[in-house]
């Protein structure tokens, strides 16, 4: 099945618009951006060509765990863009962003999602490039639910999986940004240094009883 520009699907009270391009609809790419962020900004910005990595998230109400994430790459100075798509709400969304990753150039997509947590594991079966799966935690099961549908891919399709919640948002940009760092002189400079600065705040700071 095919779209032309500006025909629509209802999911929901949303209206999604499809285009035929590999690539969202800017219309589109407006409906799943997480509350509070500015499109126009660098890290956030639509259809960019400075866009390494992407970082996606089940629902809106993710967005304050996994903007550490696009807070971590944008400090590094790496191109992101945060979107939300569900693996169950929206999944022939998921399946087109999964499917165009690799010819928009994105080297890396952070997944976050929580309970049934499919959402890295349906991108992962569509694309080669890599997926870092964050698992978020909810009730009643406090993240171990997500935790164990995002660590346990069948044999053939992997997904680099982090720990739940806030920590595991930080740790997967981080692991973005040294595999950038593989090939970028400059970015395993900037990880080095970053590096060398927590190992200072803990030598600055040994004190557990002081300020810092």
């Amino acid at each position: 099945m095919s779209y032309n520009p500006g025909d629509g699907v209802r999911c929901g009270s949303a209206f999604w618009a499809f285009a035929t391009a590999p690539y969202f609809t800017t219309a589109l790419l407006r409906k799943t951006v997480p509350p509070g962020v500015n499109l126009e900004r660098k890290g956030a910005g639509i259809m960019g060509d400075n866009v390494r990595v992407g970082v996606l998230m089940g629902s809106r109400n993710d967005w304050e765990t996994m903007k550490r994430a696009v807070d971590v790459l944008e400090s590094f100075g790496i191109g992101c863009e945060a979107r939300v798509l569900s693996a169950h709400r929206t999944p022939g969304l998921a399946a087109e962003y999964a499917d165009a990753a690799e010819s928009r150039g994105l080297v890396a997509i952070i997944a976050g999602a929580g309970m049934a947590a499919h959402l890295a594991g349906a991108l992962a079966g569509r694309t080669t490039v890599p997926i870092l799966g964050v698992p978020l935690s909810s009730d009643p099961l406090r993240g171990m639910d997500a935790l164990l549908a995002t660590v346990q891919m069948p044999k053939g399709i992997p997904v680099a999986t982090f720990a739940i919640g806030g920590a595991g948002a930080t740790n997967a940009a981080l692991f973005a940004v040294a595999m950038i760092a593989t090939t970028d002189p400059e970015m395993r400079r900037k990880l080095a240094a970053y590096r060398a600065k927590q190992i200072e705040d803990v030598v600055q700071n040994p004190d557990p009883r002081s300020d810092g």
